[in-house]
C-alpha cells in the first residue's frame, strides 16, 4: 500500500484525495476527500489571464490541502491542473504559487491526458462488472472543457473539447457582470450551437454513438443525479452508480432553464458555487445523451481525482 495525495485543479473547483492505494490488487482506501469551489477560470475565456482574486482563492485552498496532506503523511503528491491553467497567459504565476505552498509543481496536462485519467478513475472498479455493457463512454463535464473517452478495459479513443459549464456560462449568459436569469431562447440556442459544434469535433476522434454504457463524471452530473433522486442533502453514496434516464435529464434541464438564481439556490443538494453554471452543464449532458443515443447515464463519484491517485501510486 502506498499513501498518496491527488489534487485536481480545474476551472471551477480544486479537489483533494488522500488514499492508500494497492496497485497489485486494484484497491483504493479513501482517507480524505474534499472540494472547494475557487473558480480559477474566472474570466479566462474573455481575458486569457488568471484573475488575481481567483489565484488567491486557489492558493488559500492549497494551503488548507497542504496541512491535510502533512497530517495524514502522504508519501507522494501529484497535482494536476486542467483547462483554465492551460489557457491562461500568466499560468507561470499559478505554477510558482503552487510550488511554494505544496512543494510540488502542478502538471498542466493536455486534454487527452486529462481524459485518460478520468477514464481510469471512473472505470477501474467497473472492470469485471457483469451488469454494465462495454464499451464505456466516459464523459467528464468540467468548468472549462469536457472530456470524452471510449474504452473497454483500456482507452480506445479520447478527445477534450472546450464546452465546460463555466466557459459556456461566461460566453453566453453573462452580461455586464451578471448572469442573464433565466436565459432567453436566443442565448440557449447559442449554447446549444457551441455544444453541437464541439460534439462534431469530438466525434472526429471518439465513436460516441458506438458506446454501450454512458458514464458521467463531475459536479454537473452528480448534482443532476441528486436532483433526480430527490435528495434533501448531497449524499455521495446514494449518487455513486445511480442511473438517471434521458427523460429525467431533459425534464430537470427544462426546469433549470426556466428558473432564477434564487430558485436554483434553494435546491437542497445544490452547491452554492454551481448555482450560476449548472444550467450550461445540464445542456452539455443533455446534448451528449441525445447525440450518443444513451437512454441513461451511470453516475460516478470516482473520476479524474481517483485516476490521479492511481497514477501517483
Amino acid at each position: 500500500m502506498t499513501r498518496v495525495a491527488a489534487i485536481d485543479c480545474g476551472t471551477n473547483s480544486i479537489r483533494l484525495l488522500v488514499a492508500d492505494v494497492d496497485p497489485a490488487t486494484g484497491h483504493l482506501t479513501e482517507l480524505d476527500r474534499r472540494m472547494r469551489i475557487v473558480r480559477l477560470g474566472q474570466g479566462v475565456d474573455r481575458t486569457g489571464r488568471l484573475a488575481p482574486e481567483a489565484l488567491e482563492r486557489t492558493f488559500a485552498a492549497c494551503r488548507e490541502y497542504a496541512a491535510a496532506i502533512k497530517e495524514l503523511g502522504a508519501e507522494r503528491i501529484r497535482f494536476v491542473a486542467t483547462s483554465a491553467s492551460r489557457d491562461a497567459e500568466n499560468s507561470d504565476t499559478f505554477v510558482r504559487g503552487v510550488l511554494d505552498i505544496l512543494g510540488v509543481e502542478p502538471e498542466v496536462v493536455s486534454g487527452d491526458q486529462e481524459a485518460r485519467l478520468s477514464f481510469d478513475g471512473a472505470t477501474k472498479e467497473l472492470v469485471g462488472s457483469d451488469h454494465l455493457d462495454k464499451p464505456y463512454l466516459v464523459v467528464d463535464i468540467g468548468g472549462g472543457s469536457t472530456e470524452f473517452v471510449v474504452g473497454d478495459d483500456e482507452v480506445r479513443a479520447a478527445r477534450s473539447v472546450d464546452i465546460g459549464c463555466v466557459r459556456m456560462t461566461e460566453r453566453h449568459l453573462v452580461r455586464e457582470g451578471a448572469v442573464v436569469d433565466p436565459p432567453t431562447p436566443d442565448r440557449i440556442a447559442a449554447i446549444r450551437a457551441d455544444i453541437d459544434a464541439a460534439l462534431d469535433l469530438a466525434e472526429e476522434t471518439v465513436p460516441i454513438a458506438e458506446a454501450a454504457t454512458l458514464v458521467g463524471l463531475a459536479g454537473t452530473v452528480t448534482t443532476l443525479a441528486a436532483i433526480a433522486l430527490g435528495l434533501r442533502e448531497y449524499d455521495s453514496e446514494a449518487i455513486h452508480h445511480s442511473r438517471i434516464s434521458l427523460e429525467q435529464v431533459r425534464e430537470i434541464t427544462g426546469r433549470l432553464l426556466a428558473s432564477t438564481h434564487e430558485q436554483r439556490a434553494r435546491i437542497p443538494a445544490m452547491h452554492p458555487g454551481r448555482v450560476d453554471v449548472i444550467t450550461s452543464g445540464a445542456l452539455v449532458l443533455l446534448a451528449v445523451m441525445e447525440r450518443s443515443g444513451a437512454a441513461e447515464v451511470v453516475v460516478s463519484e470516482h473520476d479524474i481525482l481517483d485516476g490521479i491517485a492511481w497514477s501517483a501510486a
